[in-house]
């Protein structure tokens, strides 16, 4: 009896330490989230590779300016959405041919400038969500870059966990909700 308690309370001991600690997935630094005052910061992310996340220098993102006034066409490649793994901005070989697909739109109307939403499902921070959020972006925008897309016609923006496509709680919905979404943006039409 007195040798099970000898090994039990250490044992329970450690047990309680790490239900507390716990493992945490710290985020890699925090999503500007974009309004009147957002500041112009580059994030870093993978580089031309698929499927690495360690990567080359990112490209710098072209000023919010030169993207005011383009109108939304959400329909033009909400086909062309790619779908990412648990916890991970690697662009998955599967989803390859919807990124062909939106370099070849681009590469159709030098015109037309690109907006990659970057979303996550439910599980994590809003945090650290927004800032895998935008990893999965930028990783679409390098990527898309290196299928020849100017980067300068193409901005990224995260959304975290806030724009589910599907409102389920299980990994099904999970799996559908973290995607990149990309949305063709026209030019503006003759002024007034």
């Amino acid at each position: 009896m007195k040798m099970n308690k000898l090994f039990f309370t250490p044992v329970a001991a450690l047990a309680a330490v790490l239900a507390v600690t716990g493992c945490k997935h710290e985020p890699v630094g925090l999503t500007p989230i974009p309004g009147p005052q957002a500041a112009e910061v580059p994030q870093p992310g993978p580089g031309p590779t698929l499927n690495s996340e360690q990567g080359a220098a990112p490209i710098a993102a072209a000023p919010l300016s030169s993207f005011e006034g383009y109108t939304e066409d959400r329909a033009a490649l909400g086909g062309d959405t790619i779908h990412f793994a648990y916890d991970s901005a690697v662009i998955r070989n599967g989803e390859i041919p919807n990124l062909q697909a939106v370099a070849q739109a681009l590469g159709a109307d030098s015109n037309l400038k690109l907006l990659i939403e970057g979303n996550c499902d439910e599980r994590g921070t809003e945090e650290y969500n927004r800032a895998l959020g935008e990893r999965r972006a930028e990783a679409a925008r390098q990527a898309l870059a290196g299928m020849g897309v100017d980067a300068s016609r193409v901005r990224t923006i995260s959304y975290g966990k806030d724009k589910p496509v599907d409102p389920g709680h299980n990994a099904a919905a999970w799996a559908r909700n973290r995607r990149d979404d990309f949305v063709l943006l026209h030019p503006p039409t003759g002024g007034s």
